[in-house]
């Protein structure tokens, strides 16, 4: 009956083509649901039996292809679900404005690829057999492609769309070729059950190396993250939020399926993905802090936020290998419940920040600013989004980096010297990116929601619609369930955890510290509605006069000279950092001798050195080499003729010669 149901959701998929433009929002909707409760029976069922759940889908050239869903595979079928069923709900008014500029067809081909985009993820952790993964992980790379370049009249968009498509399929090459490698070396399943065979009698290592790279580029590991800036804020905003909060994630998946089949040699191995994990926390943060384009600030807090989850996962595995179980539980707990809680709030801050892009028509913040007046609503759900990215309680973000920390602490205990100087660098790490996610956040939050208007974009912006506050609602309560309610996440997590570790017992002993986190977080919201409460019956006894915030006699000037700019708040950072974040600033001095001083202008613009080095020099020079070349092609035959005459005579040259 499910399979009935799997493939028929398939079938109807085709209807977007015929259904009247006005009806194919709710067309595609229906099918959504109807495939998040399909899927949520599977999940339901699989997370409440011991083993997996194993049937037949469909025969490929000769080959019966299984899904198969374990517990890991049915954690990432929520977060897949979840998140594209706020996507789809908050798109509704985010495309509204589209309807004049865009075609029936076009909507309908966006509509599809969102639809297949989540049916792809979906059967990207429920197939094991490696042809059709790697057939349903491309269907994954070119719905996303679509949608990315839905403003195809953009040709920046399309460049952007074109630089994705082409990193995707590097991608899966390599990962191609890790199962071609596993398959031609043991002769058996080709497929990921496969690889268990391979690492059984071989070093693990190069081979997951292999694999680190196709995945790693999915998910966005520095170097191979180059798309992912650029993908983020050229995408329709529900878009931006499935890539953030699910597309990304495919890549941790495939990490994670890879290390199920490997049991030895794991310290190399963790300690590797460590070491990558905080370059990419550290990094990204930094790159973050400095940018003036909100959806491309967001993007690489994606980067830093796969860095948190890298720790975790990375801890685990050293966990493992040098036999601490609490290190290897909270590890692998921590990271993958970040997993969960990163895709819900930055699918948050990116629907807020996409809301105010429909209202302002800007994404640069240094335009923003006083929009708490006008978009009260937007302003407090981004704050919320933006408290659970930054770690604090009492909201998501929190739980899972307790956890990780918690992990650190205990194996502090219990470790060797080595150990525990890997730890003390880990923490400092996790530590670091944590301050400077802050710091970037306040950045964000007090320049466009705080102040005063620093352009008249803000003039005409109002509260979102109902359907995009509907989506945030929906992922807030989520993010305050598990922040204040975490021990009910504790037993599916102890059931993914187990696939790597039986030993489960770090997390059940932490059930009593996370039910004091309960208690006080409880209080703390109990505490914080009280004041507002006297706050509130003080002030309606009061006659309250509202006036302009005095600005030290500038108010009649430039915004910008009276109130933090995006550039002055992360100045200091920037000083600091520069060889990382590369700002360049765009001003021309004055003269000694210039009594009346001329207009001037000031720019900053930071650029990611690692693309430039590894993406943007290559790629020039390329262009340079093909431009300079280019002068043989004239457009004239006799040219093309003397060509072809002149490579016979060389030929004939070096045959007389013998050197051929």
């Amino acid at each position: 009956m499910i399979l009935f149901l799997l493939k028929a959701v398939l079938i109807l998929s085709l209807g977007l083509f015929f259904v009247p433009k006005n009806r194919k929002y709710f067309f595609t909707f229906s099918l959504h649901l109807a495939l998040v409760v399909i899927s949520s029976f599977l999940i339901f069922n699989t997370f409440n039996q011991v083993a997996s759940l194993k049937f037949p889908f469909l025969s490929l050239l000769n080959n019966t292809i299984y899904i198969e869903i374990d517990k890991l595979s049915a954690f990432f079928m929520l977060v897949i679900n979840f998140t594209c069923l706020t996507g789809i709900i908050y798109a509704k008014a985010y495309l509204e404005p589209y309807y004049k500029s865009k075609s029936s067809l076009e909507f309908a081909l966006h509509y599809f690829s969102f639809l297949w985009l989540h049916i792809a993820m979906l059967f990207v952790v429920m197939f094991r057999d490696a042809l059709a993964f790697l057939i349903v992980w491309e269907i994954m790379a070119l719905t996303a492609f679509l949608l990315v370049i839905f403003e195809n009249e953009k040709k920046e968009t399309i460049k952007i769309g074109i630089q994705y498509l082409i990193q995707m399929h590097i991608a899966v090459v390599f990962i191609m070729i890790g199962f071609i490698w596993a398959y031609s070396q043991t002769g058996a399943d080709f497929s990921f059950d496969g690889l268990s065979v391979y690492f059984e009698s071989h070093n693990p290592l190069p081979l997951f190396l292999i694999f680190f790279i196709g995945f790693g580029i999915k998910a966005g590991f520095i170097p191979l993250h180059s798309w992912l800036p650029h993908a983020h804020p050229a995408a329709p905003t529900h878009v931006s939020a499935v890539m953030s909060g699910v597309i990304i994630k495919m890549g941790i998946y495939g990490i994670l399926r890879v290390l199920t089949y490997i049991h030895h040699d794991l310290f190399n191995i963790g300690l590797f993905i460590l070491i990558s994990a905080l370059v990419n926390g550290l990094i990204g943060v930094s790159l973050a802090i400095v940018q003036h384009d909100i959806k491309k600030l967001l993007a690489y807090h994606s980067i830093e936020n796969i860095g948190i989850i890298g720790i975790g996962i990375g801890l685990g595995v050293i966990g493992l290998a040098i036999n601490i179980p609490a290190l290897t539980v909270l590890g692998f707990a921590g990271g993958i419940l970040h997993i969960l809680n990163h895709s819900l709030f930055k699918s948050l801050l990116f629907y807020t920040a996409g809301a105010v892009y429909t209202q302002t028509h800007t994404r640069n913040i240094e335009e923003l600013g006083g929009l708490i007046k006008k978009m009260p609503k937007t302003a407090l759900f981004f704050l919320i989004g933006a408290l659970a990215i930054c770690g604090l309680p009492p909201f998501n973000g929190f739980i899972s980096e307790f956890l990780i920390y918690s992990g650190m602490f205990k194996a502090l205990l219990s470790g060797n010297l080595q150990t525990d100087i890997l730890l003390f660098f880990a923490i400092s790490g996790l530590a670091i990116i944590g301050g400077l996610a802050i710091f970037c956040f306040t950045k964000v939050f007090s320049i466009v929601f705080l102040g005063t208007p620093r352009s008249d974009k803000v003039t005409h912006a109002k509260e979102a619609s109902t359907s995009m506050i509907l989506a945030y609602a929906l992922i807030a309560i989520t993010i305050l369930l598990i922040g204040l309610l975490p021990v009910l996440f504790i037993n599916p997590l102890i059931d993914i955890v187990s696939i790597f570790t039986k030993d489960t017992q770090a997390i059940q002993q932490a059930i009593p510290t996370l039910n004091s986190i309960s208690i006080s977080s409880g209080l703390f919201i109990v505490l914080i509605a009280l004041f507002w409460l006297v706050r509130y019956w003080q002030q309606k006894r009061q006659n309250i006069r509202k006036d302009a915030t005095w600005a030290c006699a500038y108010t009649g000037a430039n915004p910008a000279i009276h109130q933090y700019t995006a550039t002055s708040y992360a100045d200091n950072f920037v000083q600091i950092s520069n060889q990382i974040t590369n700002v360049k600033k765009e001003f021309k001095n004055f003269e000694e001798a210039e009594i009346f001083p001329k207009e001037r202008t000031f720019q900053t613009h930071s650029s990611d050195k690692i693309e430039d080095y590894l993406i943007k020099t290559p790629t020039t020079f390329i262009l340079n080499f093909l431009q300079k070349i280019g002068v043989f092609q004239t457009g004239k035959i006799q040219h093309y003729l003397l060509y072809a005459f002149a490579f016979i005579m060389m030929i004939f040259i070096l045959t007389l010669l013998n050197l051929i």
